[in-house]
């Protein structure tokens, strides 16, 4: 882990640690910054769904075996 020396607003920082239930400004900043990542990791999949990014799973099942039959 790397140590780096920030200027940190400290009515945000305190805000965080209540939303966060955190102790230390350590486990603060952490949180933050996995809780950002996270967000914009479920906006980009959200996205990713909307624009889809998955096959229609609607349309009928194909049984293992049994060749593929048209409606």
């Amino acid at each position: 882990m790397a140590r780096t020396v920030i200027d940190v607003d400290d009515d945000l920082l305190a805000q965080a640690a209540e939303i966060f239930g955190t102790k230390s400004k350590v486990a603060t900043v952490n949180a933050a910054l996995e809780d950002v990542i996270k967000r914009r990791q479920r906006a980009s999949f959200l996205a990713w769904l909307a624009e889809g990014g998955l096959p229609d799973l609607t349309g009928p099942v194909d049984t293992p075996g049994e060749p593929h039959r048209a409606a």
